[in-house]
C-alpha cells in the first residue's frame, strides 16, 4: 500500500511537472521572432535605399498640392514607429492572454490588409507635419526602427499570447501587430517609388542630397 501511494504520488508530481512546462511553453517561436525581425530590418533597409540619396529637391516633390512628398511619406512613417513602440511596449507588459488565441483572425488577414491597393486614410495623429526637412524624416525613422528592431531581438515576452488593448471580437495579438508595423513600410514604399516615377519627378540625382 505504501509503494502504491508512493508510486501515485510520482505520476502527480510527473503530471504537474508537464502541466508546467506546457504552461511555459510560448506560443511566439523563435522562427517567428526572426521572420518579424528580419522583415523590420529589410523594410528599414529598403526605405534607407530608395531615399538616402535623395536631392532636396526631391524629398519635397509633390505630384499634387494634396498628396504628400516623400519626406511627408518618412515622417509619417516615422510617427508610426512610436505608435507602434508605444502600443507594443504596453501590450508586451500586460498578462498573457493565450485563450484569445482561438478568436483571433489569421496573420494572413493582417498581411492581406496592409498589403492591399485600396488606399487607407491616416488618422490625424500621425499625418506629418511637412516641418522636418529632407534627409533628417530619414535619420528619425531609422532610429526609432533601430530600437524597435532591438527590443523584438530581445524581448521575452510571448507576443502571440499578448494582444492589444481594443474592445474588438478578434484583437490582433503582437506578432500582427509587427506584420502592420513593417508591411506599413512596404505600403509607402509602393508609394514612394510612385512619386519617383511621376513625369515632373526632379531628376537631378547627381547633386548632393541634403
Amino acid at each position: 500500500m505504501k509503494k502504491q501511494n508512493q508510486f501515485i504520488t510520482l505520476l502527480i508530481i510527473v503530471f504537474c511537472a508537464m502541466g508546467q512546462v506546457a504552461h511555459c511553453q510560448k506560443l511566439w517561436t523563435e522562427a517567428d521572432r526572426q521572420y518579424t525581425v528580419d522583415n523590420l530590418k529589410r523594410t528599414r533597409d529598403a526605405l534607407i535605399q530608395e531615399t538616402e540619396k535623395l536631392t532636396d529637391a526631391q524629398w519635397h516633390f509633390h505630384e499634387s498640392p494634396d498628396r504628400w512628398s516623400i519626406a511627408e511619406v518618412v515622417e509619417h512613417l516615422a510617427l508610426w514607429e512610436i505608435i507602434w513602440s508605444r502600443e507594443i511596449g504596453i501590450g508586451s507588459r500586460n498578462t498573457p492572454q493565450p485563450d484569445l488565441v482561438k478568436t483571433s483572425k489569421p496573420d494572413s488577414y493582417y498581411n492581406a490588409f496592409i498589403m492591399e491597393d485600396k488606399a487607407h486614410v491616416s488618422p490625424d495623429f500621425s499625418r506629418p507635419t511637412g516641418f522636418i526637412k529632407g534627409k533628417d524624416n530619414l535619420t528619425f525613422f531609422t532610429r526609432l526602427r533601430d530600437q524597435n528592431i532591438a527590443f523584438a531581438e530581445k524581448t521575452n515576452a510571448d507576443m502571440r499570447a499578448c494582444f492589444e488593448l481594443t474592445a474588438t471580437d478578434s484583437p490582433r495579438n503582437l506578432h500582427q501587430v509587427y506584420i502592420y508595423q513593417w508591411g506599413h513600410v512596404d505600403r509607402h514604399l509602393r508609394q514612394i517609388r510612385k512619386i519617383k516615377a511621376h513625369a515632373n519627378y526632379p531628376t537631378n540625382t547627381s547633386s548632393k542630397a541634403e
